[in-house]
Protein backbone atom coordinates (compact mmCIF):
# COMPACT_ATOMS: atom_id res chain seq x y z
CA UNK A 1 0.00 0.00 0.00
CA UNK A 2 1.66 3.56 -0.80
CA UNK A 3 2.05 5.73 2.24
CA UNK A 4 0.97 8.58 -0.19
CA UNK A 5 -1.98 9.67 -2.27
CA UNK A 6 -0.20 12.49 -3.83
CA UNK A 7 -0.52 11.51 -7.79
CA UNK A 8 2.42 13.51 -9.04
CA UNK A 9 4.80 11.18 -6.94
CA UNK A 10 2.88 8.03 -7.88
CA UNK A 11 2.81 8.78 -11.90
CA UNK A 12 6.66 9.23 -11.52
CA UNK A 13 7.22 6.38 -9.35
CA UNK A 14 5.48 4.13 -11.64
CA UNK A 15 6.91 5.24 -14.55
CA UNK A 16 10.09 4.58 -13.46
CA UNK A 17 9.10 1.02 -12.20
CA UNK A 18 7.52 0.34 -15.94
CA UNK A 19 11.41 1.30 -17.02
CA UNK A 20 13.46 -1.00 -14.38
CA UNK A 21 11.00 -3.46 -13.33
CA UNK A 22 12.19 -4.08 -10.39
CA UNK A 23 10.52 -7.36 -8.95
CA UNK A 24 9.38 -5.51 -5.24
CA UNK A 25 8.64 -2.27 -4.14
CA UNK A 26 9.50 -1.06 -0.94
CA UNK A 27 8.83 2.26 0.73
CA UNK A 28 11.34 3.79 3.11
CA UNK A 29 9.48 4.89 6.42
CA UNK A 30 12.73 5.56 8.39
CA UNK A 31 12.01 3.65 11.34
CA UNK A 32 14.74 2.22 13.33
CA UNK A 33 13.11 -1.77 12.75
CA UNK A 34 12.95 -1.12 8.98
CA UNK A 35 16.43 0.11 8.96
CA UNK A 36 17.65 -2.78 11.26
CA UNK A 37 15.93 -5.51 9.07
CA UNK A 38 17.26 -3.93 5.72
CA UNK A 39 20.94 -3.94 7.81
CA UNK A 40 20.10 -7.74 8.33
CA UNK A 41 19.69 -8.05 5.05
CA UNK A 42 22.73 -6.41 3.59
CA UNK A 43 24.77 -8.52 6.44
CA UNK A 44 23.83 -11.49 4.72
CA UNK A 45 24.43 -10.70 1.38
CA UNK A 46 27.92 -9.42 2.04
CA UNK A 47 27.19 -5.73 1.00
CA UNK A 48 28.36 -4.66 4.34
CA UNK A 49 30.39 -6.19 7.67
CA UNK A 50 29.56 -5.61 10.74
CA UNK A 51 32.70 -4.31 12.83
CA UNK A 52 33.64 -4.84 16.46
CA UNK A 53 30.40 -3.91 18.51
CA UNK A 54 31.93 -3.26 21.36
CA UNK A 55 34.74 -0.65 19.85
CA UNK A 56 32.47 0.64 17.56
CA UNK A 57 28.78 0.13 18.11
CA UNK A 58 26.40 0.48 15.08
CA UNK A 59 29.40 0.50 12.88
CA UNK A 60 29.43 -1.35 9.67
CA UNK A 61 32.26 -1.55 6.73
CA UNK A 62 31.45 -1.26 3.03
CA UNK A 63 33.56 -1.99 0.04
CA UNK A 64 32.86 -0.85 -3.75
CA UNK A 65 34.29 -2.16 -6.78
CA UNK A 66 38.15 -0.78 -7.09
CA UNK A 67 36.78 1.58 -9.75
CA UNK A 68 33.85 3.11 -7.99
CA UNK A 69 35.63 4.94 -5.24
CA UNK A 70 35.31 8.79 -6.10
CA UNK A 71 33.07 11.26 -7.85
CA UNK A 72 33.50 10.98 -11.38
CA UNK A 73 33.50 14.72 -12.90
CA UNK A 74 33.63 13.81 -16.12
CA UNK A 75 30.79 10.98 -15.97
CA UNK A 76 28.51 14.24 -14.32
CA UNK A 77 26.18 16.21 -16.64
CA UNK A 78 24.00 19.10 -16.26
CA UNK A 79 21.39 18.33 -18.77
CA UNK A 80 20.00 22.08 -19.65
CA UNK A 81 18.08 22.72 -22.98
CA UNK A 82 20.84 24.71 -24.37
CA UNK A 83 24.84 24.26 -23.72
CA UNK A 84 24.83 27.88 -23.06
CA UNK A 85 22.52 27.30 -19.61
CA UNK A 86 25.11 24.78 -18.20
CA UNK A 87 28.20 27.29 -18.97
CA UNK A 88 31.74 26.03 -20.47
CA UNK A 89 32.72 24.58 -16.70
CA UNK A 90 29.70 21.78 -16.95
CA UNK A 91 29.86 18.87 -19.07
CA UNK A 92 26.57 19.54 -21.00
CA UNK A 93 24.29 16.65 -22.64
CA UNK A 94 21.11 17.62 -24.22
CA UNK A 95 18.24 16.47 -21.88
CA UNK A 96 16.39 14.69 -24.74
CA UNK A 97 19.62 12.73 -25.97
CA UNK A 98 20.66 11.80 -22.26
CA UNK A 99 17.49 10.36 -21.30
CA UNK A 100 16.79 8.53 -24.89
CA UNK A 101 20.84 6.77 -23.57
CA UNK A 102 20.27 6.26 -20.00
CA UNK A 103 16.86 4.71 -20.58
CA UNK A 104 18.63 2.23 -22.69
CA UNK A 105 20.66 1.61 -19.74
CA UNK A 106 17.91 1.55 -17.32
CA UNK A 107 15.60 -0.55 -19.07
CA UNK A 108 14.67 -3.86 -16.96
CA UNK A 109 17.93 -2.85 -14.60
CA UNK A 110 16.22 -4.37 -11.64
CA UNK A 111 15.23 -7.10 -12.55
CA UNK A 112 15.05 -9.35 -9.77
CA UNK A 113 15.95 -6.54 -7.29
CA UNK A 114 14.19 -4.42 -4.78
CA UNK A 115 13.26 -0.98 -6.01
CA UNK A 116 13.65 1.12 -2.79
CA UNK A 117 11.86 4.41 -2.34
CA UNK A 118 13.14 7.04 0.05
CA UNK A 119 11.36 10.10 0.92
CA UNK A 120 14.06 12.56 2.49
CA UNK A 121 13.89 16.15 3.72
CA UNK A 122 17.16 17.97 2.97
CA UNK A 123 17.15 20.80 6.56
CA UNK A 124 14.43 20.34 9.11
CA UNK A 125 11.01 19.07 7.60
CA UNK A 126 8.45 22.08 7.59
CA UNK A 127 11.54 24.74 7.65
CA UNK A 128 11.75 27.86 5.77
CA UNK A 129 14.82 26.50 4.40
CA UNK A 130 13.23 22.55 3.98
CA UNK A 131 13.26 20.92 0.28
CA UNK A 132 11.93 17.26 -0.33
CA UNK A 133 13.22 14.40 -2.55
CA UNK A 134 12.56 11.14 -3.42
CA UNK A 135 15.31 8.72 -3.84
CA UNK A 136 14.05 5.47 -6.08
CA UNK A 137 17.27 2.95 -5.90
CA UNK A 138 18.10 -0.83 -5.89
CA UNK A 139 20.87 -0.73 -3.11
CA UNK A 140 20.82 -1.42 0.74
CA UNK A 141 23.97 0.65 1.40
CA UNK A 142 22.43 3.77 -0.36
CA UNK A 143 19.35 3.39 1.64
CA UNK A 144 21.67 3.13 4.93
CA UNK A 145 23.21 6.03 3.82
CA UNK A 146 20.78 8.45 3.16
CA UNK A 147 19.02 7.31 6.15
CA UNK A 148 22.00 8.91 8.05
CA UNK A 149 22.76 11.89 5.57
CA UNK A 150 19.47 12.88 5.63
CA UNK A 151 15.80 13.37 7.62
CA UNK A 152 14.07 10.10 6.04
CA UNK A 153 10.69 9.05 6.71
CA UNK A 154 6.74 9.78 5.82
CA UNK A 155 6.35 12.99 7.54
CA UNK A 156 8.04 14.16 4.23
CA UNK A 157 4.95 12.63 2.83
CA UNK A 158 2.82 14.76 4.52
CA UNK A 159 4.71 18.18 4.39
CA UNK A 160 4.97 17.45 0.30
CA UNK A 161 0.74 17.02 0.40
CA UNK A 162 -0.59 17.01 -3.26
CA UNK A 163 2.59 19.09 -4.47
CA UNK A 164 4.41 18.45 -7.14
CA UNK A 165 7.51 20.51 -5.62
CA UNK A 166 10.03 17.97 -5.17
CA UNK A 167 13.28 16.35 -6.52
CA UNK A 168 13.37 13.45 -8.28
CA UNK A 169 16.14 10.48 -8.22
CA UNK A 170 16.82 7.62 -9.55
CA UNK A 171 19.78 5.39 -8.87
CA UNK A 172 20.78 1.91 -10.43
CA UNK A 173 23.82 -0.04 -9.63
CA UNK A 174 23.16 -1.45 -12.73
CA UNK A 175 26.06 -3.65 -13.62
CA UNK A 176 28.57 -0.97 -12.25
CA UNK A 177 30.02 -0.72 -15.55
CA UNK A 178 31.92 2.09 -15.49
CA UNK A 179 31.86 2.69 -18.84
CA UNK A 180 27.99 3.24 -18.75
CA UNK A 181 28.31 5.14 -15.49
CA UNK A 182 27.01 8.51 -15.58
CA UNK A 183 25.49 11.17 -13.01
CA UNK A 184 23.17 13.57 -14.99
CA UNK A 185 20.86 16.68 -13.62
CA UNK A 186 17.96 17.99 -15.01
CA UNK A 187 17.79 21.57 -13.29
CA UNK A 188 14.92 22.10 -15.44
CA UNK A 189 13.04 19.13 -14.63
CA UNK A 190 14.06 18.67 -10.68
CA UNK A 191 15.21 15.37 -11.98
CA UNK A 192 18.68 14.15 -11.23
CA UNK A 193 19.77 10.25 -12.39
CA UNK A 194 22.92 7.86 -11.53
CA UNK A 195 23.37 4.86 -12.41
CA UNK A 196 26.43 1.97 -12.91
CA UNK A 197 28.02 3.42 -9.82
CA UNK A 198 27.44 2.58 -6.04
CA UNK A 199 30.10 5.21 -4.52
CA UNK A 200 28.30 7.29 -2.32
CA UNK A 201 29.14 10.97 -3.91
CA UNK A 202 27.51 9.67 -7.09
CA UNK A 203 24.67 7.83 -5.77
CA UNK A 204 23.46 9.54 -2.46
CA UNK A 205 21.35 12.14 -4.34
CA UNK A 206 20.24 14.63 -1.28
CA UNK A 207 24.12 15.29 -1.18
CA UNK A 208 26.04 17.04 -3.88
CA UNK A 209 23.36 16.43 -6.89
CA UNK A 210 20.77 17.89 -4.80
CA UNK A 211 22.13 20.16 -2.16
CA UNK A 212 24.58 21.79 -4.35
CA UNK A 213 24.00 21.00 -8.61
CA UNK A 214 19.94 20.99 -8.27
CA UNK A 215 19.90 23.69 -5.54
CA UNK A 216 21.97 26.47 -6.57
CA UNK A 217 20.02 26.17 -10.01
CA UNK A 218 16.78 26.78 -7.42
CA UNK A 219 18.41 29.31 -5.29
CA UNK A 220 18.97 31.26 -8.55
CA UNK A 221 15.01 30.92 -9.81
CA UNK A 222 13.77 31.60 -5.90
CA UNK A 223 16.47 34.20 -4.81
CA UNK A 224 18.77 32.13 -2.15
CA UNK A 225 22.04 30.45 -2.00
CA UNK A 226 23.25 26.74 -2.13
CA UNK A 227 27.19 27.16 -1.05
CA UNK A 228 29.67 24.54 -0.18
CA UNK A 229 30.31 25.69 3.20
CA UNK A 230 30.92 24.92 6.37
CA UNK A 231 28.96 26.73 9.23
CA UNK A 232 30.94 27.63 12.64
CA UNK A 233 30.13 28.82 15.67
CA UNK A 234 32.18 30.43 18.16
CA UNK A 235 31.16 31.33 21.53
CA UNK A 236 32.91 33.81 23.62
CA UNK A 237 33.66 33.95 27.08
CA UNK A 238 30.90 36.43 27.93
CA UNK A 239 28.14 33.95 25.97
CA UNK A 240 28.36 35.87 22.93
CA UNK A 241 28.06 33.81 20.16
CA UNK A 242 28.91 34.56 16.17
CA UNK A 243 28.51 32.57 13.01
CA UNK A 244 31.34 32.00 9.92
CA UNK A 245 30.04 30.01 6.83
CA UNK A 246 33.54 29.18 4.80
CA UNK A 247 34.64 27.71 1.62
CA UNK A 248 37.27 26.07 0.37
CA UNK A 249 38.63 23.21 -2.40
CA UNK A 250 39.21 19.84 -1.43
CA UNK A 251 42.40 19.38 0.98
CA UNK A 252 42.38 22.56 2.71
CA UNK A 253 41.37 21.82 5.89
CA UNK A 254 37.12 22.29 5.54
CA UNK A 255 36.16 19.77 8.07
CA UNK A 256 39.03 20.42 10.32
CA UNK A 257 38.10 23.98 10.68
CA UNK A 258 34.21 23.18 11.12
CA UNK A 259 35.10 21.14 13.96
CA UNK A 260 37.78 22.83 15.43
CA UNK A 261 39.34 22.64 19.03
CA UNK A 262 40.16 25.87 20.06
CA UNK A 263 43.92 26.42 21.87
CA UNK A 264 44.51 25.78 25.39
CA UNK A 265 45.26 29.64 25.78
CA UNK A 266 41.60 30.08 24.12
CA UNK A 267 39.73 27.41 26.13
CA UNK A 268 41.32 28.55 29.42
CA UNK A 269 39.48 31.86 28.78
CA UNK A 270 36.31 30.36 27.93
CA UNK A 271 35.96 30.16 24.01
CA UNK A 272 33.98 27.33 22.51
CA UNK A 273 33.72 26.35 18.90
CA UNK A 274 30.55 24.37 18.15
CA UNK A 275 29.98 23.04 13.91
CA UNK A 276 26.14 23.81 12.37
CA UNK A 277 27.39 22.05 9.17
CA UNK A 278 30.76 20.91 7.65
CA UNK A 279 30.38 20.65 4.17
CA UNK A 280 27.04 22.82 2.87
CA UNK A 281 25.55 25.48 3.43
CA UNK A 282 21.90 26.87 2.42
CA UNK A 283 21.51 30.51 3.06
CA UNK A 284 18.38 33.34 2.77
CA UNK A 285 17.88 36.81 3.58
CA UNK A 286 16.07 37.06 6.89
CA UNK A 287 13.50 39.08 8.05
CA UNK A 288 16.46 41.16 9.98
CA UNK A 289 17.76 41.93 6.59
CA UNK A 290 20.97 39.80 7.44
CA UNK A 291 22.07 36.60 5.63
CA UNK A 292 21.09 33.74 7.64
CA UNK A 293 22.27 29.63 6.78
CA UNK A 294 21.53 26.39 7.48
CA UNK A 295 22.94 23.07 7.26
CA UNK A 296 20.74 21.34 5.49
CA UNK A 297 22.35 17.83 5.71
CA UNK A 298 21.74 15.48 8.78
CA UNK A 299 24.98 13.71 9.03
CA UNK A 300 29.34 13.74 7.64
CA UNK A 301 30.24 12.34 5.03
CA UNK A 302 34.17 12.60 5.48
CA UNK A 303 37.69 11.83 3.88
CA UNK A 304 38.83 8.90 6.42
CA UNK A 305 42.66 9.33 6.02
CA UNK A 306 44.64 11.85 8.03
CA UNK A 307 41.39 12.13 10.51
CA UNK A 308 43.33 11.89 13.49
CA UNK A 309 43.68 12.99 17.09
CA UNK A 310 45.55 15.85 16.38
CA UNK A 311 44.01 17.01 12.80
CA UNK A 312 40.01 16.26 13.76
CA UNK A 313 39.54 14.69 17.29
CA UNK A 314 36.15 15.99 16.98
CA UNK A 315 35.26 14.29 13.84
CA UNK A 316 37.50 10.65 14.56
CA UNK A 317 34.87 10.32 18.02
CA UNK A 318 31.93 11.34 15.64
CA UNK A 319 32.40 8.02 13.64
CA UNK A 320 33.26 5.92 16.50
CA UNK A 321 29.83 4.68 16.61
CA UNK A 322 26.50 4.18 14.10
CA UNK A 323 29.01 4.86 10.92
CA UNK A 324 28.75 3.28 7.76
CA UNK A 325 32.75 3.32 6.76
CA UNK A 326 33.57 2.70 3.03
CA UNK A 327 36.91 1.31 1.62
CA UNK A 328 39.09 1.74 4.51
CA UNK A 329 41.61 -0.56 5.86
CA UNK A 330 40.25 -3.37 8.34
CA UNK A 331 42.35 -5.12 10.74
CA UNK A 332 41.27 -8.45 11.38
CA UNK A 333 42.84 -9.31 14.87
CA UNK A 334 40.82 -6.74 16.52
CA UNK A 335 37.52 -6.23 13.70
CA UNK A 336 38.29 -2.58 13.87
CA UNK A 337 39.11 -0.22 10.65
CA UNK A 338 42.24 1.56 10.15
CA UNK A 339 43.35 4.07 7.32
CA UNK A 340 46.27 5.93 6.54
CA UNK A 341 47.48 9.13 8.86
CA UNK A 342 44.99 7.69 11.77
CA UNK A 343 47.72 6.63 14.12
CA UNK A 344 51.32 5.17 13.45
CA UNK A 345 50.55 1.71 13.59
CA UNK A 346 49.56 0.14 10.91
CA UNK A 347 47.70 -3.60 11.90
CA UNK A 348 49.98 -6.18 11.25
CA UNK A 349 46.99 -8.83 9.73
CA UNK A 350 44.70 -6.56 7.14
CA UNK A 351 42.34 -6.12 4.75
CA UNK A 352 43.09 -3.37 2.29
CA UNK A 353 39.91 -1.62 0.97
CA UNK A 354 39.88 -3.84 -2.33
CA UNK A 355 39.14 -6.65 -0.09
CA UNK A 356 42.63 -8.50 -0.31
CA UNK A 357 45.32 -9.27 2.22
CA UNK A 358 47.34 -6.54 3.52
CA UNK A 359 50.75 -5.74 4.24
CA UNK A 360 51.54 -2.89 5.25
CA UNK A 361 55.35 -2.73 4.67
CA UNK A 362 54.16 -2.50 1.14
CA UNK A 363 52.62 1.14 1.48
CA UNK A 364 54.26 3.44 -1.41
CA UNK A 365 53.07 7.39 -0.84
CA UNK A 366 53.73 7.71 -4.68
CA UNK A 367 51.56 4.81 -5.41
CA UNK A 368 48.74 4.94 -2.86
CA UNK A 369 45.59 3.68 -4.80
CA UNK A 370 47.42 0.58 -5.35
CA UNK A 371 49.27 -0.09 -1.97
CA UNK A 372 47.55 1.90 1.02
CA UNK A 373 45.15 -0.34 3.45
CA UNK A 374 42.64 2.57 2.53
CA UNK A 375 41.75 3.92 -0.44
CA UNK A 376 42.96 7.75 0.02
CA UNK A 377 39.16 8.72 -0.80
CA UNK A 378 37.98 6.21 1.43
CA UNK A 379 34.95 7.27 3.69
CA UNK A 380 33.31 7.68 7.23
CA UNK A 381 29.13 8.61 7.17
CA UNK A 382 28.14 9.41 10.49
CA UNK A 383 25.37 10.93 11.94
CA UNK A 384 25.59 14.50 13.24
CA UNK A 385 24.17 14.15 16.24
CA UNK A 386 27.22 11.95 17.41
CA UNK A 387 29.40 15.18 17.11
CA UNK A 388 30.65 16.04 20.44
CA UNK A 389 30.79 19.68 19.07
CA UNK A 390 27.24 19.49 17.57
CA UNK A 391 25.79 22.86 18.03
CA UNK A 392 22.41 23.59 19.33
CA UNK A 393 21.90 25.42 16.53
CA UNK A 394 21.97 22.56 14.26
CA UNK A 395 18.35 21.78 15.39
CA UNK A 396 17.58 25.23 14.58
CA UNK A 397 14.86 25.49 11.35
CA UNK A 398 15.56 29.14 10.68
CA UNK A 399 19.13 28.86 10.78
CA UNK A 400 21.93 30.87 12.17
CA UNK A 401 22.68 34.63 11.41
CA UNK A 402 26.24 35.09 9.62
CA UNK A 403 28.46 37.34 10.24
CA UNK A 404 31.40 36.61 8.01
CA UNK A 405 32.02 34.57 4.66
CA UNK A 406 35.29 33.14 4.58
CA UNK A 407 37.14 31.98 1.13
CA UNK A 408 40.10 30.10 1.27
CA UNK A 409 42.78 28.14 -0.45
CA UNK A 410 46.21 26.57 -0.89
CA UNK A 411 48.67 29.00 -1.98
CA UNK A 412 52.91 28.53 -1.19
CA UNK A 413 53.90 32.16 -1.35
CA UNK A 414 50.66 34.60 -3.16
CA UNK A 415 47.59 34.62 -0.88
CA UNK A 416 48.23 36.33 2.67
CA UNK A 417 47.17 34.71 6.21
CA UNK A 418 44.11 36.17 5.71
CA UNK A 419 42.54 39.90 3.91
CA UNK A 420 39.12 41.14 3.90
CA UNK A 421 37.46 41.99 1.03
CA UNK A 422 36.79 45.88 0.41
CA UNK A 423 32.81 45.04 -1.05
CA UNK A 424 30.04 42.41 -1.32
CA UNK A 425 30.92 42.91 -5.00
CA UNK A 426 34.98 42.99 -4.58
CA UNK A 427 34.19 39.71 -2.03
CA UNK A 428 32.66 38.54 -5.16
CA UNK A 429 34.95 38.54 -6.97
CA UNK A 430 37.52 37.14 -4.11
CA UNK A 431 35.66 33.84 -3.94
CA UNK A 432 35.47 34.01 -8.52
CA UNK A 433 39.54 33.92 -8.06
CA UNK A 434 40.10 31.11 -5.66
CA UNK A 435 42.77 28.64 -6.53
CA UNK A 436 44.81 26.03 -5.12
CA UNK A 437 48.19 24.87 -6.05
CA UNK A 438 48.26 21.27 -6.45
CA UNK A 439 50.54 18.84 -4.62
CA UNK A 440 50.52 15.69 -6.68
CA UNK A 441 53.46 14.49 -7.80
CA UNK A 442 54.64 15.65 -11.43
CA UNK A 443 52.55 18.55 -11.11
CA UNK A 444 53.30 20.60 -8.02
CA UNK A 445 52.34 24.01 -7.67
CA UNK A 446 49.88 24.21 -10.73
CA UNK A 447 47.23 26.42 -10.08
CA UNK A 448 43.67 25.08 -10.60
CA UNK A 449 40.86 27.77 -10.02
CA UNK A 450 38.28 26.63 -7.99
CA UNK A 451 35.39 29.90 -8.04
CA UNK A 452 33.84 29.78 -3.97
CA UNK A 453 34.26 25.44 -4.14
CA UNK A 454 32.04 25.37 -6.38
CA UNK A 455 33.51 24.28 -9.63
CA UNK A 456 32.16 20.82 -9.95
CA UNK A 457 29.12 21.71 -7.90
CA UNK A 458 26.94 24.68 -9.79
CA UNK A 459 24.38 23.53 -11.83
CA UNK A 460 23.95 25.97 -14.37
CA UNK A 461 26.74 28.07 -16.01
CA UNK A 462 29.51 29.91 -13.63
CA UNK A 463 29.14 32.73 -14.99
CA UNK A 464 25.45 33.61 -14.32
CA UNK A 465 26.42 31.84 -10.60
CA UNK A 466 28.88 35.23 -9.98
CA UNK A 467 25.73 37.03 -11.48
CA UNK A 468 23.75 35.85 -8.84
CA UNK A 469 26.20 36.54 -6.31
CA UNK A 470 26.43 40.05 -6.92
CA UNK A 471 22.41 40.07 -7.16
CA UNK A 472 22.31 38.25 -4.10
CA UNK A 473 24.08 41.35 -2.48
CA UNK A 474 22.01 43.65 -3.37
CA UNK A 475 19.31 42.19 -1.56
CA UNK A 476 20.36 41.55 1.56
CA UNK A 477 20.41 44.89 3.85
CA UNK A 478 23.05 44.08 5.96
CA UNK A 479 25.14 41.68 4.46
CA UNK A 480 28.44 39.74 6.05
CA UNK A 481 31.44 40.64 5.70
CA UNK A 482 33.73 38.43 2.79
CA UNK A 483 37.58 37.63 3.86
CA UNK A 484 39.94 35.00 2.00
CA UNK A 485 42.68 32.50 4.34
CA UNK A 486 45.57 30.99 3.24
CA UNK A 487 46.46 28.46 5.59
CA UNK A 488 49.45 27.52 3.35
CA UNK A 489 52.17 29.85 2.96
CA UNK A 490 55.60 28.05 3.00
CA UNK A 491 59.26 28.89 3.86
CA UNK A 492 62.23 28.59 1.13
CA UNK A 493 62.40 24.95 2.56
CA UNK A 494 58.59 24.08 1.47
CA UNK A 495 57.48 23.83 5.36
CA UNK A 496 54.34 25.30 6.24
CA UNK A 497 54.81 28.65 8.36
CA UNK A 498 51.28 28.89 10.46
CA UNK A 499 50.74 26.08 12.72
CA UNK A 500 46.96 25.71 10.92
CA UNK A 501 44.53 23.01 12.64
CA UNK A 502 43.00 24.86 16.37
CA UNK A 503 45.72 27.37 16.11
CA UNK A 504 43.25 29.00 12.92
CA UNK A 505 40.78 30.44 15.46
CA UNK A 506 43.13 33.18 15.77
CA UNK A 507 42.44 34.39 12.53
CA UNK A 508 38.51 33.54 12.64
CA UNK A 509 38.76 35.81 15.87
CA UNK A 510 40.52 38.60 14.10
CA UNK A 511 37.69 38.02 11.08
CA UNK A 512 34.57 38.61 13.67
CA UNK A 513 36.56 41.46 15.31
CA UNK A 514 36.80 43.25 12.00
CA UNK A 515 32.89 42.63 11.57
CA UNK A 516 32.24 44.20 14.93
CA UNK A 517 34.42 47.18 13.65
CA UNK A 518 36.71 46.02 16.72
CA UNK A 519 40.02 46.55 15.13
CA UNK A 520 41.71 48.49 12.34
CA UNK A 521 43.08 47.20 8.92
CA UNK A 522 45.66 48.27 6.60
CA UNK A 523 44.32 48.99 2.82
CA UNK A 524 46.40 47.39 0.31
CA UNK A 525 45.90 46.86 -3.66
CA UNK A 526 44.09 43.24 -2.77
CA UNK A 527 42.21 44.57 0.11
CA UNK A 528 42.15 45.08 3.45
CA UNK A 529 45.34 43.11 6.00
CA UNK A 530 45.51 42.95 9.57
CA UNK A 531 47.87 44.99 11.87
CA UNK A 532 50.17 42.41 12.84
CA UNK A 533 49.78 42.81 16.30
CA UNK A 534 46.29 42.26 16.25
CA UNK A 535 46.62 38.36 15.22
CA UNK A 536 47.04 36.43 19.00
CA UNK A 537 50.05 34.66 19.03
CA UNK A 538 50.03 34.22 22.94
CA UNK A 539 50.76 30.44 23.08
CA UNK A 540 52.12 29.68 20.23
CA UNK A 541 55.56 28.35 19.86
CA UNK A 542 58.49 29.47 17.17
CA UNK A 543 55.26 32.04 15.69
CA UNK A 544 56.79 35.94 16.82
CA UNK A 545 55.39 39.42 15.02
CA UNK A 546 57.55 39.41 12.23
CA UNK A 547 56.48 35.64 11.65
CA UNK A 548 53.12 37.33 11.39
CA UNK A 549 54.32 40.12 9.21
CA UNK A 550 55.83 37.88 6.85
CA UNK A 551 52.26 35.89 6.94
CA UNK A 552 50.94 38.93 6.06
CA UNK A 553 53.20 40.21 2.66
CA UNK A 554 51.57 40.86 -0.32
CA UNK A 555 54.03 40.03 -2.85
CA UNK A 556 52.92 42.31 -6.28
CA UNK A 557 55.24 40.22 -8.73
CA UNK A 558 53.51 37.03 -8.07
CA UNK A 559 50.03 38.78 -7.89
CA UNK A 560 50.45 40.08 -11.44
CA UNK A 561 51.26 36.74 -12.73
CA UNK A 562 48.27 35.73 -10.90
CA UNK A 563 46.22 38.48 -12.51
CA UNK A 564 47.57 36.83 -15.76
CA UNK A 565 46.13 33.13 -14.88
CA UNK A 566 43.10 34.55 -13.46
CA UNK A 567 41.92 36.66 -17.24
CA UNK A 568 42.74 33.11 -18.68
CA UNK A 569 40.04 31.65 -16.46
CA UNK A 570 37.87 34.13 -17.00
CA UNK A 571 37.87 33.43 -20.92
CA UNK A 572 37.53 29.72 -20.30
CA UNK A 573 33.92 30.39 -18.09
CA UNK A 574 33.16 33.05 -21.49
CA UNK A 575 30.70 35.34 -22.38
CA UNK A 576 28.42 34.98 -18.68
CA UNK A 577 31.23 36.43 -16.66
CA UNK A 578 29.70 39.47 -15.61
CA UNK A 579 31.39 43.09 -16.48
CA UNK A 580 31.59 44.07 -12.66
CA UNK A 581 34.31 40.94 -12.59
CA UNK A 582 35.91 42.44 -14.69
CA UNK A 583 35.88 45.66 -13.56
CA UNK A 584 37.26 44.25 -10.16
CA UNK A 585 40.11 41.99 -12.40
CA UNK A 586 40.98 45.79 -13.77
CA UNK A 587 41.08 47.81 -10.72
CA UNK A 588 43.28 45.23 -8.95
CA UNK A 589 45.66 45.20 -11.66
CA UNK A 590 45.83 49.08 -11.35
CA UNK A 591 46.60 48.78 -7.80
CA UNK A 592 49.41 46.00 -8.16
CA UNK A 593 51.08 48.43 -10.82
CA UNK A 594 51.11 51.34 -8.97
CA UNK A 595 52.16 49.69 -5.92
CA UNK A 596 55.32 48.28 -7.41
Amino acid sequence: MNPTNNQHVLNWLNEMAAMTKPDNIVWIDGSEEQVAALRKEALASGEIIQLNQEKLPGCYLHRTTWDDVARVEGRTFICTKTKEDAGNINNWMDPAECRAKLTKLYTGCMKGRTMYVIPYSMSIVGSPFAKYGIELTDSIYVVLNMEIMTRVGFNVLEALGDSSDFIKGLHSKATLDAENRYIVHFPEDDTIWSINSNYGGNVLLGKKCFALRIASYLGRKEGWMAEHMLILGVTYPDGTKKYVTAAFPSACGKTNLAMLIPPEVFQKQGYKIETVGDDIAWLRVGSDGRLWAVNPENGFFGVAPGTNEKSNPNALHTCMKDTIFTNVCLNTDTNTVWWEGLDNNPPVHAINWKGQPWDYHTYDKADKVNTSGAHPNSRFTAKATNCPCLSPAFYEPNGVPVDAIIFGGRRARTAPLVYQSTSWQNGTFVGSIMASETTAAGAVGVVRRDPMAMRPFVGYNMGDYWAHWLEMGLKIPHPPKIFHVNWFRTDDKGNFIWPGFGDNLRVVLWILARCAGKVDADITPIGYLPKAEDICIDGLEGITLDTVRDLLSVDTAAWLEDVENIKEFYAQVGDHVPQAMYDELAALEARLKAAR
